[in-house]
């Protein structure tokens, strides 16, 4: 996945156990951040052809599949070094980064390698399949969430 982001224009901030945590830097002007918003989507193609190849040759050694999930979301951040003077460490926080991680958090539990957030799927003009309306824990009201169609989802 980090290989995907930052080809595609995405920064990676941090690796968090087997996740990674990456941003794609939107513009001052909302109208400026469809690009953004598709080159994430690039990269999680990229992603997913990638995971696809690791898993043939898997399955041809006997071995188990692997699976990932991945959340795209839009929304207001902070970021910046995080911390005390002992211990620093470059982040995002805010309510989209929650939002984000509550999101990807129901990729096993639908079926789905990629959740998009209704904030995200209107800054795009990929065509997305709605997963149904859920309610994330710690957010107030329930939102619609999307997948990629399978032609777009396997890259």
């Amino acid at each position: 996945m980090a290989g995907a982001v930052i080809e595609n224009g995405g920064e990676v901030l941090k690796f968090i156990g087997d996740a990674v945590l990456a941003i794609f830097t939107l513009d001052d002007d909302p109208a400026c951040n469809r690009p953004a918003c598709e080159r994430a989507i690039k990269a999680v193609r990229a992603a997913q052809t990638r995971m696809d190849s690791a898993n043939s040759e898997r399955k041809a050694k006997d071995l188990p599949t692997l699976a990932f999930g991945t959340a795209l979301h839009i929304g207001a951040l902070t970021y910046g070094n995080i911390g005390t003077t002992r211990r620093l460490d470059f982040t995002v926080i805010g309510s989209a980064v929650n939002e984000a991680s509550r999101i990807e958090g129901l990729c096993k539990a639908l079926g789905q390698s990629v959740l998009i957030s209704s904030a995200f799927a209107d800054k795009t003009d990929a065509e997305l399949i709605s997963a149904g309306t859920h309610q994330l824990r710690g957010v107030s009201e329930a939102q619609e969430l999307f997948t990629l169609t399978p032609e777009q989802s396997s890259g």
